[in-house]
């Protein structure tokens, strides 16, 4: 089983970003130094409620604390990009992560992003595709022609290409059902949210399963699947000290749509202590231990996303919840070899 650590670096708006920076710095070190496998950060643009910094730029900055740990990017917004863009950006942090780096790409949720990029209803899912089919081949040909409304390319060849052949792993986020069969036909593997519960889950994974073998691909040697969590010395402690910021996270994701986008009937306009529950991982070692055992014992999940800092969340909260992960949950973790079914 391998853990890394995903750095959203969201902050209050107001908040002194130098600073919060130097926090994300300080995250990414202790996971290096504790021997965490990854670290990964997201994207959004106009960012209501919060302040954040964009991908490309803070995963280069972060390579340079990383040491051996694996950059991922979880998730680029493709859709939202021109694909030759998205191309040279990912083949250079390929390269600034010395091939070791994933490229996780998601099509977005959120009307406020779509239209700020020009893309219209009814072409996302089309824009998604394209963008990715034209990124692999900028990496893969020499000389690329294609054209659609956002992109026209003669002839072409790449500035950069990456660092590992053909290309970086390709990690789908996925919500709905139809966007995990999307994950099982382009992806090299589903990158598994956190924001659904993990019956919900569960069930998703049938359909995964089902679509890999209808298209005759082998189940994905690496699974990630991203948590909420935060480890303390016991549930209380952990309730006392997460809570408020997690809640708030979900607060401001039912304001952009998020839970609009999942499956079935599930809304994130729910008190907390239904919230959490089946989806947040929350208590002492031994009590998350147990919250995360259907990641692997169902899903056959071996490589786990913690996300344990929240927006508004003191940087000493996350580096305590991360010291007590890494000296007693994260010595479990390792014992374990998942067997994806």
């Amino acid at each position: 089983m391998k853990v890394g650590i995903f750095l959203t670096c969201q902050y209050p708006p107001g908040s002194d970003m130098i600073a919060a920076l130097e926090a994300q710095y300080a995250m990414t070190r202790l996971a290096r130094d504790r021997g965490w496998d990854a670290v990964a950060t997201g994207q959004h643009y106009l960012s209501e409620g919060v302040r954040q910094v964009q991908l490309v730029p803070f995963l280069a900055r972060l390579a340079a604390e990383a040491g051996e740990m694996t950059g991922i990017s979880g998730v680029l917004l493709t859709t939202l990009h021109n694909p030759v863009e998205v191309a040279e950006h990912i083949a250079s942090l390929d390269a600034i992560w010395r091939g070791n780096f994933v490229f996780g790409v998601g099509l977005g949720y959120r009307d406020v992003e779509f239209d700020a990029f020009g893309v219209p209803r009814g072409h996302r899912v089309r824009r998604f595709e394209q963008c990715l089919e034209v990124v692999k081949r900028l990496w893969t040909e020499d000389n690329v022609s294609f054209e659609n409304d956002i992109c026209k390319l003669a002839n072409v060849t790449m500035t950069s290409r990456p660092v590992q052949q053909p290309h970086p792993p390709i990690w789908f986020a996925a919500n709905n059902d139809r966007a995990v069969k999307r994950a099982a036909r382009l992806g090299d593997s589903w990158f598994v949210n956190p924001h659904a519960t993990i019956p919900e889950i569960t069930r998703q994974l049938v359909l995964y399963r089902a679509e890999l073998a209808r298209l005759g691909k082998p189940f994905p040697r690496v699974l990630p699947y991203a948590r909420e969590i935060y480890c303390a010395k016991d549930k209380r402690t952990a309730l006392e000290m997460a809570g408020p910021y997690l809640a708030e996270k979900y607060r401001t994701y039912a304001t952009w749509g998020q839970d609009e986008v999942l499956p079935g009937e599930d809304s994130f306009s729910q008190p907390f202590e239904s919230l959490l529950r089946d989806r947040f991982v929350i208590g002492s070692p031994e009590e998350c231990y147990e919250q995360l055992r259907p990641c692997w014992e169902e899903a056959g999940a071996n490589f786990l996303m913690f996300r344990t800092h929240w927006s508004g969340m003191p940087l000493g909260h996350a580096l305590a919840s991360m010291r007590l992960i890494s000296d007693e949950l994260l010595l479990a973790l390792r014992r374990i070899t998942p067997t994806p079914a």
